[in-house]
């Protein structure tokens, strides 16, 4: 079921309606945008049941419709994007702030964002950013202080807006590879693997069972080589030199065993729609056994010294913490989910081959940097070990880089793919001809970054680089 390929529904009037009946029936939003038809599309998901449903609306008369956000928090920065690209307002909307500031919404100027500020003399506020030290991408942090305590944080991102979705929508959708993997630099394999999948529903191409264990791999070892280097980047944050060195070590084999299959540490141009360029033949397999077992145990032994630290656990413990009820009503996902109790886990919601093989998700309840950092060590382990079962069952498997046919006509293909962050979505939609009509993405960092920003309340304003560190957001797939 996943991805769908789904006929463009008509168009309903009944927007409100529609959305709060598909709310009580356990679904929840995972995309809602203007289409180039000035329509509005929403994707419901039902994470229990693995159903999804797709609607679409008439764009409302008069500029303006009462906000979803009443109905579920969950569309708070959904409609927040949908205001920022049409104008169209969501009347009563609690936080109506631009995102990531379109090139044809002149009156949207960057640096007239409006943050919040304090009028009481015992505040003070912190500018950070949007220019930071070091390689770290722009943004703009807003801390509201009373003394060191931080009251409230606001992100103001958008310095990275690059219009890749307009550059996904011209020409021919086969050969758009190249963008998906550069939409985050970090999550080439997720939005890489994402892409390839809504492709081969439009081009209705069957992928073997072999290239999906393999880029199965690929995925997870992605997803294990980027969880190690937050745990040294969390390590550095807080002194615990060891940790910070010996994470960064094993990361490298990770992202080396990468090179070795495809000659992209960060796993580019390993995929292709239909197929891999690059295959997993037997001398290699046995070799990135080999490693991935060694790399296993080094996770452990360090994961092992760390987690039982009484320094880390004393920085970790209790520092950053998000409550379960604000992950469900404010529509976190992914590892910021299910560190703090909340099941969200594409592989799981929305599986395809080979994920129905996937252990049980992993969660914490405690919704702390600790939580978040220990489900990055045990979430390595696991992927590493689904990589080594994949491995052992796996066929010889060659390059697979097939003529795609046409797209198909007049429909949306969707999907859906767990990357490292969380939850990844993909949208096409193509015309009566079959051309791109609409190119969609949601990358987990969209939902994220609010988690971030309540993570930091009531802790002192030292503690924002090891809650930053925690969730490790994307900037650029924030502001595409």
């Amino acid at each position: 079921m996943n991805p769908s390929l789904i006929s463009v529904p008509e168009a309903t009037l009944d927007l409100h309606g529609s959305i709060r009946d598909a709310l009580g029936r356990g679904f929840r939003p995972l995309a809602f945008y203007a289409d180039a038809d000035r329509s509005l599309i929403c994707l419901m998901g039902n994470d229990d049941t693995h159903k999804l449903e797709l609607m679409r609306f008439s764009f409302p008369e008069g500029g303006t419709y009462p906000s979803l956000t009443e109905l579920s928090n969950e569309f708070h920065m959904y409609e927040r994007e949908l205001w920022e690209e049409t104008g169209l307002i969501p009347q009563s909307h609690p936080w109506l702030k631009p995102v990531r500031y379109p090139h044809d919404r002149p009156e949207l100027i960057l640096k007239d964002y409006p943050f919040l500020t304090a009028k009481s003399e015992s505040m003070h506020e912190v500018a950070v950013g949007p220019v930071h030290a070091g390689v770290i991408e722009p943004g703009q942090f807003r801390f509201l202080c009373e003394g060191e305590d931080v009251h409230h944080l606001e992100i103001q991102l958008g310095y990275q807006h690059r219009g890749i979705r307009k550059l996904l929508e011209k020409g021919d959708i086969r050969g758009k590879i190249h963008l998906a993997e550069a939409i985050a630099g970090d999550t080439a394999i997720g939005h890489g693997l994402a892409y390839c999948r809504a492709v081969e529903a439009l081009c209705g191409v069957e992928v073997p069972d072999a290239i999906h264990r393999e880029r199965a791999i690929a995925l997870e070892m992605e997803r294990a080589a980027m969880h190690l280097a937050d745990l040294s980047a969390l390590a550095g944050d807080i002194a615990y030199i060891t940790g910070m060195n010996y994470y960064a070590a094993v990361r490298t084999k990770v992202i080396n065993l990468s090179l070795h299959v495809c000659g992209s540490r960060f796993g580019k141009r390993w995929l292709c729609p239909g197929g891999v360029n690059y295959g997993i033949g037997s001398e290699k397999n046995r070799y990135m056994i080999q490693l991935l077992t060694t790399i296993r145990e080094d996770i452990r032994v360090m994961g092992t010294a760390m987690f039982n630290d009484s320094g880390v656990l004393s920085r970790f413990d209790g520092t950053g913490h998000v409550t379960a009820d604000s992950i469900r009503d404010l529509h976190f996902v992914g590892m910021a989910a299910r560190s703090g109790g909340v099941l969200r886990d594409a592989r799981k919601a929305y599986p395809f081959a080979p994920y129905e093989q996937f252990p049980e998700s992993i969660v914490f309840p405690q919704g702390d940097v600790y939580a978040r950092a220990i489900l990055r060590y045990k979430e390595s382990l696991q992927s590493i070990d689904f990589c080594l079962q994949l491995l052992a069952e796996l066929p010889e498997t060659a390059s697979l880089t097939p003529k795609l046919p046409e797209p198909r006509r007049d429909v949306i293909a969707v999907s859906i793919v767990e990357g490292w962050r969380g939850e990844i979505v993909h949208l096409i939609r193509t015309d009566k001809e079959g051309k791109t009509l609409s190119y969609r993405v949601y990358d987990p960092s969209f939902h994220n970054w609010m988690a971030l920003a309540l993570a930091v309340r009531n802790n002192g304003i030292s503690d924002f680089p090891v809650c930053n560190k925690s969730f490790n957001l994307s900037y650029c797939g924030n502001d595409l």
